[in-house]
């Protein structure tokens, strides 16, 4: 595979000599901003270019905070418009190729020399070499949904070779490229614009709000204690906005409400790295330098899950749950929790930095008491179970398994047995409540409270919540695997999927029209798979996460003439449908 830079690739000719100039400018830039950026090693610069042949411009950063997880790479934007050459960032080979619904939708990997790899998701199509090798792993493998571990040599690429066309795929709000940097032997991820990949920035971050929480050596919970304080001030420099001395007692956590925009974009993106001070001397740091990503999900131990979850509203707490292993905290005193019981008057601050060097900050006085400093923790109401522990629950009817690594913190355990829904087989149980984050999932144990008789293999756990999260009948109790706590039942699923023809029906003429389309639903467990068949053989139909239509698209293999088209969806407790129909081509 060799598509020299600028070549015409199914886009029109770019530009190179003001590509050139732009990375002239860029470099100028690096080289001057702030050189004390919080990091663990320092990374190759000048070895990788930019992606794409455009003035660099994000939409979203590295490490910024999103649902559940944080942002694993740079958005580079393509000024809302696809089609852009993609470019290898420096010489390499293919490694992965990756085609899903959802997530990047289509993404290419290229593994580098010098231990990197990079990563370039939601794109549109590929170069006709590489395109034809996903065809063919496709139906080899009757699969739409592929991972292709690519061999080593089976497509070479040099730097600024173009790769791929930019585009909009998979589960993006807008067409741009999205690219990662990983560490190739830990698939750590690395925030790009440690290697150089900067965007030009000369805007500090901006502070909204401080958090106080008052926890007194109880766990962090919906029942912590808190205050939330508006802040107000400009080019770096912020305050209170209504100013006071806090009036604080014992041991208490901080948090802040802090975003960031380069000079590039009017995106609200996330910080680099936020520091706590007391007195001068810092408590806390936080840094999106690299992370792993059976790590991510601990963004919800990082912010105030509970306050998201009732507001929106993304704190991000400067003190560290003690379940929480993640590589974006390099340091703290005692996790970040400071105790108040001198009686004496302490400053603390917060400094928020951008990656190019940029620094906010927001000072307070604190008055600290002795007064409620050695009050006992609240006692339990429920069962404990404990972050570094088993955890278990168990009834007659109810076993709950939480593995070790799934609690950020000590929890108080609340259960609440309630009324049997409609077409349960079991009552409700609540199982603690939905503030509580869990980092991957746990087992669930449900005992029917009305025989299930000849759907055993048919019976499902539903969260109240999130739906259907799956089942299997084991030893008379119904078992899955939970990822929120919340309320869950047993129900039985024996309706089969459904399918829904969008233009073709039987007899139809298909002369002049380039894909059969359809659309497909189920009501309870889930589509396990899908299959489409013409004459008898498998097809490859293609699904598109923004509109949830499949698509077959028509090929030369199908010659003038009658043939019959079959797709067959089965659902996750195997009920089936099959729509058929005659087509005339």
């Amino acid at each position: 595979m060799r598509v020299r830079p600028c070549s015409r690739y199914r886009i029109q000719k770019q530009n190179c000599k003001t590509f050139a100039a732009i990375l002239v400018l860029l470099l100028i830039s690096s080289l001057t901003q702030a050189q004390d950026i919080i990091q663990s090693k320092q990374y190759p610069q000048g070895y990788f270019r930019y992606p794409l042949d455009l003035a660099p411009t994000t939409a979203g950063s590295f490490g910024e905070l999103r649902p559940n997880h944080f942002h694993s790479g740079l958005d580079f934007k393509t000024m809302q418009r696809t089609g852009y050459p993609v470019h290898a960032v420096a010489d390499g080979y293919v490694s992965r190729l990756r085609i899903q619904f959802g997530g990047f939708g289509q993404a290419l990997y290229i593994t580098h020399p010098n231990g990197y790899t990079s990563v370039y998701g939601h794109i549109q199509s590929f170069t006709p070499e590489v395109f034809k090798y996903i065809r063919e792993y496709q139906y080899k493998n009757q699969t739409f949904e592929a991972d292709i571990a690519v061999p080593p040599g089976t497509f070479k690429v040099l730097k600024g070779d173009v790769v791929a066309i930019s585009g909009n795929e998979g589960a993006s709000a807008g067409p741009h490229v999205h690219f990662e940097l990983r560490d190739t032997a830990t698939e750590e991820t690395i925030n790009p614009q440690l290697f150089g990949l900067t965007i030009p920035d000369d805007v500090p971050p901006t502070i909204t709000a401080i958090g106080v929480y008052h926890l007194n050596g109880n766990p962090f919970s919906e029942k912590t204690p808190k205050e939330f304080l508006g802040v107000t001030g400009a080019a770096g420099n912020y305050h209170l906005t209504v100013p006071k001395v806090l009036q604080l007692s014992g041991n208490t956590g901080f948090g802040i409400a802090v975003t960031d925009q380069n000079s590039a974009s009017h995106n609200h993106n996330g910080v680099y790295s936020i520091e706590l001070k007391l007195d001068g001397r810092t408590v806390y740091t936080f840094a999106v330098e690299r992370f792993a990503f059976d790590q991510t999900h601990a963004v919800n131990a990082y912010t105030d899950y509970p306050t998201f979850l009732t507001s929106r509203r993304m704190i991000q707490k400067c003190f560290i749950m003690p379940g929480s292993r993640i590589s974006l905290y390099p340091q703290s005193i005692n996790r970040g929790i400071i105790a108040f019981n001198d009686n004496e008057v302490h400053d603390v601050e917060f400094l928020c930095k951008d990656v190019a060097g940029n620094i906010s900050t927001v000072k307070v006085k604190v008055q600290s008491s002795a007064v409620a400093a050695n009050q006992p923790p609240a006692p339990p109401t429920g069962k404990m179970m404990y972050y570094n522990d088993l955890g278990e629950f168990t009834t007659d009817r109810l076993k709950v398994l939480i593995p070790v690594g799934n609690l950020y913190d000590n929890l108080d355990f609340q259960y609440a047995s309630l009324a049997a829904k409609p077409g349960a087989y079991s009552v409700t149980h609540r199982l603690h409540n939905r503030f509580t984050p869990i980092h991957d999932s746990y087992e669930v144990w449900i005992k029917p409270d009305i025989s299930l008789g000849k759907y055993t293999d048919k019976a499902v756990i539903v969260s109240e919540a999130a739906g259907s999260i799956g089942g299997e009948y084991i030893n008379g109790f119904v078992k899955a695997d939970a990822k929120t706590f919340g309320d869950f039942y047993v129900k039985v699923d024996t309706v089969p999927p459904i399918i829904t023809p969008i233009n073709i029906h039987n007899g139809s003429s298909m002369k002049g029209i380039s894909a059969i389309r359809l659309r497909m639903s189920d009501n309870l467990s889930g589509i396990k798979s899908y299959n489409g068949k013409i004459d008898g053989k498998w097809v490859l139909v293609e699904r598109s996460y923004k509109t949830k239509i499949l698509s077959y698209n028509f090929t030369n293999d199908i010659a003038p003439g009658k043939h019959t088209f079959e797709f067959t969806v089965v659902d996750a407790k195997n009920n089936s449908s099959t729509f058929t129909a005659e087509f005339t081509r």
